[in-house]
């Protein structure tokens, strides 16, 4: 018993080292086993540090240059400094006048609030018309400045004009600054960036509308969507951590709802964007989550937009609501199938008819049930069909390294392509809108270009033996971008320093002439009529109320344009006389531009158009249809014989403009 005893009492003293050991043991192995996180080396933290660096650098030096850039440029072409207030204020032209003349309003305003009620209850510029202006026209940018220029102080140091156009030539900064970084997020390099800014500069023609017109809504706004791609470009990369994405999101959200307000046709062109990340989406290249979330920030900027831009249904019965709403249900619907599969690319055929489907259904329910004044001269997006292959079920590893050559794995890269390709075919729809497009061609090129991966998938295709590909990939993006740069800088730079150097005028004294008249002769009371673009011109310049604006967003201003533009066609004194004594009209001006104007293509003319659409002289393979027994009124008027001179007195010409007064009493003349 005491031998067993013993026994057991050695065992358990030979078991508890023995455990002991065994305890130490796999503590070690585990310790061996666990991944230590290597320091990185502090050479390699200054490298990045320096890269990073001189790239925000570079960015930011870019926008700034380029912003004083256009301030110069303008100042050369315009003169602008040397100007009178009211030569300056006529370089602003048609809509362009109208939103500077609100501007003004706010700033004679005695109060924000007050300002602010007299443009929504607006009842000095048309007559017999009160509009919101804040919603009808967008003034969320001219309620801004107003308010940024009242509050700095600006009113002591600057005039309000310089004070304008300079927040405007700063956005076109951050546009460019924006585009530097997307391209630079793409790539990997800031030489991207360099590139992207200096094709973008070079087509200023094509890239932006700022050279024409300050104002417009689109230069306001784009600089924003600028960031938002920026903001997505980051977001949809796979390997960045939660702090950049968090970063990226709030960023995207902020610029998806000011890009919003800034522009009446905003959600148009985020709907391309929505196509885009569908597709996206539809390639199975695990962004699903993220594509989802961009979703939410679209249906959240949409609802806020419309309770603050005064209950705006436009926004209600966007496309943009209608698809997001259908992809939000069609993934409701969507079953657990496992990727790869036959039955998981059936699916994917028939979650694509279900979004289409349903983003056509629900965008006619709400055009039903929501009272809207949709924009009627907006063409429609044809659809466009992408053939583009599919990942087949493929995970996406977490960091696609340089030797796999697989640039076409990384989500923000498929998006931006998809996103050129549609925004390429709206603008052969619509050659207009050409400058949506060419700044993200500008981007995608210098990307082309700079990213060392895309060289790599290119050799991989190639089956590159001789040399390593790596290596060359490495010289050929930093030696490409080089060459182009300093062929660019050689054949450009002289070109826009001649631009600068050179002085224009803008020389238009007639038009003065009229405005001086106007403030001089004109009652108070008057209310002018003519062209929609002169009426804008007016308003700015004289304060004085018009009959109709250059502004195509509301039906009632559309009939009045077409009815004032009848001054120019085939029609009678008494037709012309009813016409402008319906909108309470005293001066009519008559404008030698527009009723002689000679196109290099007949039909395309104002006064062509007016023809055809009142059925006066339309020729078809030498064919005329019918004829006016009226000669042209513009023509007419000036001969002074009756009956033009018994509705109308001529009270001032020059050499482009000619005013009459419309008579009250009409007087009869043999």
């Amino acid at each position: 018993m005491a031998e067993k005893e013993g026994l057991t009492i050695e065992l358990r003293q030979r078991k508890k080292p023995e455990s002991s050991e065994n305890k130490e043991s796999a503590k070690e192995e585990k310790i061996n086993n666990t991944a230590i996180p290597e320091r990185v080396p502090k050479h390699i933290l200054f490298q990045r540090f320096a890269k990073i660096f001189i790239g925000c650098l570079a960015a930011v030096t870019s926008g700034m240059m380029y912003a004083l850039y256009l301030s110069a440029y303008h100042e050369r072409k315009f003169w602008f400094s040397n100007r009178q207030e009211l030569e300056r204020e006529i370089t602003f032209q048609g809509d362009s006048a109208i939103y500077y003349s609100y501007y003004k309003d706010m700033l004679k305003a005695p109060s924000f609030e007050r300002g602010v009620y007299e443009l929504t209850h607006n009842n000095k510029t048309v007559s017999l018309k009160t509009i919101n202006a804040v919603q009808q026209m967008s003034l969320y940018p001219e309620l801004i400045a107003s308010v940024l220029y009242q509050a700095t102080g600006s009113n002591e140091i600057i005039e309000p004009v310089y004070f304008y156009i300079g927040i405007v030539f700063g956005l076109q900064g951050i546009y460019v600054t924006a585009l530097f970084v997307t391209s630079w997020l793409m790539s990997g390099t800031w030489l991207a960036g360099m590139l992207t800014v200096a094709w973008f500069i070079i087509n200023r023609v094509d890239t932006t509308r700022i050279e024409y017109s300050i104002p417009l809504r689109e230069n306001w706004a784009l600089p924003y969507f600028a960031c938002q791609v920026a903001a997505l470009t980051g977001y949809l990369k796979s390997n960045l951590n939660s702090y950049g994405e968090r970063f990226c999101y709030l960023l995207m959200s902020a610029s998806t709802y000011t890009f919003m307000m800034m522009w009446e046709y905003s959600h148009y062109l985020l709907f391309l964007q929505a196509i885009s990340l569908f597709l996206l989406d539809s390639f199975s290249l695990e962004q699903s989550e993220k594509v989802h979330e961009v979703y939410k920030i679209y249906i959240f900027s949409l609802f806020l937009g419309y309770l603050l831009q005064f209950e705006n249904s436009a926004l209600l019965v966007s496309p943009l609501l209608s698809f997001v709403i259908a992809l939000m249900l069609a993934k409701c619907l969507q079953l657990n199938v496992k990727k790869g599969t036959f039955v998981a690319k059936i699916m994917k055929v028939i979650n694509f008819y279900l979004v289409c489907t349903l983003t056509v259904t629900l965008n006619i329910i709400m055009k039903m049930f929501v009272p809207h004044k949709e924009n009627g001269h907006m063409l429609k997006f044809l659809e466009v069909k992408f053939g583009l292959n599919m990942t087949n079920g493929k995970s996406l590893k977490e960091t696609i390294t340089l030797e796999d050559g697989q640039i076409g794995e990384r989500p923000e890269i498929i998006y931006h392509v998809i996103h050129t390709i549609l925004l390429g075919s709206l603008a052969m729809i619509i050659e207009g809108l050409k400058y949506l497009w060419t700044p993200y061609v500008c981007m995608l090129a210098a990307f082309g270009v700079c990213s060392p991966e895309l060289w790599m998938t290119l050799f991989k295709w190639l089956r590159l033996r001789t040399v390593h590909p790596v290596l060359l990939a490495l010289i050929l993006s930093m030696a490409v971008p080089t060459i182009i740069g300093l062929s660019l800088w050689k054949e450009f730079f002289p070109r826009l320093m001649t631009e600068l150097m050179e002085l224009q005028e803008f020389y238009d004294p007639d038009t003065v002439e009229l405005m001086t008249w106007i403030k001089r002769q004109a009652p108070v009371a008057a209310v002018f009529a003519g062209s929609p673009q002169l009426m804008g011109v007016i308003r700015l310049c004289t304060g004085w109320m018009v009959t109709s604006l250059p502004l195509y967003n509301d039906d009632d201003l559309l009939k009045r344009n077409e009815n004032i533009y009848q001054i120019y066609s085939k029609r009678s004194a008494e037709d012309i006389y009813k016409i402008l004594t319906s909108y309470k009209a005293n001066y009519l001006i008559v404008e030698d531009a527009i009723c002689n104007e000679v196109g290099t293509v007949r039909g395309c003319r104002v006064k062509d158009l007016l023809d055809i659409a009142n059925g006066h002289v339309v020729c078809e393979e030498g064919d005329k249809i019918t004829y006016s027994k009226h000669g042209r009124f513009c023509h007419e008027v000036k001969i002074n014989y009756s009956p033009y001179v018994n509705y109308f007195t001529r009270v001032y010409w020059n050499r482009s403009y000619f005013v009459y007064k419309i008579n009250t009493v009409i007087s009869f003349q043999s």
